[in-house]
């Protein structure tokens, strides 16, 4: 039971089917001889019936097998065989209409696809391929391609759909978008779970969980400060990010070089330069973090800020700590800060 919660917080986790405890502890039922994840939807055993362990590893080893509702076995990280073949498909396609009878016919039931994108993308499957498709449309616009061009190779049938449905998205008609703004999103797989990624022309704006509760007010933040559309796409920030991102979780790299940009108040731009200058392996408390910014008293501000962050692991949130040495929050989810300070001491996230 070392590094585990207690068992009260893991009764409590499994119970509300947490998913901010995922990775941190299993728990396996004496009863049907099946081990989960916390956040497991299957129904919930007795107490008395249940026996925790911190890794698949020891819930197999006890004589327990994976439940197949949760996949305990599977990688947090890991886009399901479907939906990579619905991204991969309006990439090489985006001016296409996915209807759902053509999801139907490719086997895929579209109320599982709009559930699916709506919680890790917060938006449904056909708001997606929307975005998309008029992602790209930006994209020809600002290269100088003629309107009318932009219009018919995206699918639109008239230029007054097209010109409505690019104002509504981006705020602008499509003449005055030429040196324009968006943040382009994309999804980014690690070993402790999907990443969603944004980025603008000047770098990169957002790195996030996608299971994190704050997300859509993050994005409502992006908009707010950047006054901007935000629709899924790729730049070259977002592909530096996703090498450095996996020399990181590989161990080989220690510090990133992908420009940032991150608005925010003087108190916020403070703290979040502060966590910056944490060496990697190393951890600060919430009152050093705090006069280290120049605000000795704001310590609990300081904590707000921090909790703020839009930029996980680059702006290294997870290195602050209370000052008793205990992990204290993290918007990712505990278990995730204790894997990434692992990680940064040279442990294994296995």
């Amino acid at each position: 039971m070392t590094n585990l919660p207690t068992q009260q917080e893991m009764e409590r986790a499994y119970k509300t089917s947490d998913t901010s405890y995922d990775g941190f502890f299993f728990f396996g039922v004496r009863t049907t001889g099946v081990f989960c994840r916390p956040s497991c939807p299957a129904r919930k055993p007795f107490p008395q019936n249940v026996e925790y362990f911190a890794t698949a590893h020891e819930a197999v080893f006890a004589g327990f097998r994976p439940c197949k509702r949760c996949q305990p076995l599977k990688a947090n990280g890991a886009v399901p065989a479907w939906v990579e073949e619905l991204l991969s498909k309006v990439e090489h396609n985006p001016s296409t209409r996915y209807s759902d009878r053509y999801l139907r016919a490719i086997k895929i039931d579209p109320a599982r696809a709009r559930r699916f994108f709506q919680k890790y993308y917060g938006m449904t499957f056909q708001a997606y391929c929307r975005g998309r498709r008029l992602g790209k449309a930006f994209e020809q616009i600002r290269l100088g391609v003629d309107l009318d061009d932009v219009a018919l190779g995206y699918g639109y049938n008239s230029h007054s759909g097209f010109r409505d449905a690019f104002a509504r998205t981006f705020g602008n008609a499509p003449g005055r978008s030429r040196s324009a703004e968006c943040i382009l999103t994309a999804w980014i797989e690690s070993p402790l779970g999907p990443l969603l990624a944004g980025a603008t022309s000047k770098g990169i704006c957002l790195l996030e969980f996608t299971d994190r509760r704050m997300l859509d007010a993050q994005f409502a933040s992006l908009r707010r400060l950047f006054k901007c559309a935000i629709v899924p796409g790729e730049n070259r920030f977002i592909l530096q990010l996703k090498k450095e991102l996996k020399e990181y979780f590989n161990g080989s790299r220690k510090k990133f070089t992908v420009p940032l940009i991150f608005p925010g108040t003087d108190f916020q731009q403070n703290i979040w330069a502060e966590l910056q200058r944490i060496p990697y392996g190393k951890t600060l408390s919430y009152e050093e973090l705090a006069k280290r910014a120049g605000s000795p008293a704001a310590q609990r501000a300081a904590g707000h800020a921090n909790g703020l962050n839009r930029i996980s692991i680059l702006i290294p949130c997870h290195r602050v700590v209370n000052k008793n040495g205990g992990l204290g929050g993290y918007g990712g989810g505990i278990w995730r800060k204790q894997k990434l300070l692992q990680l940064e001491k040279g442990l294994t996230l296995v």
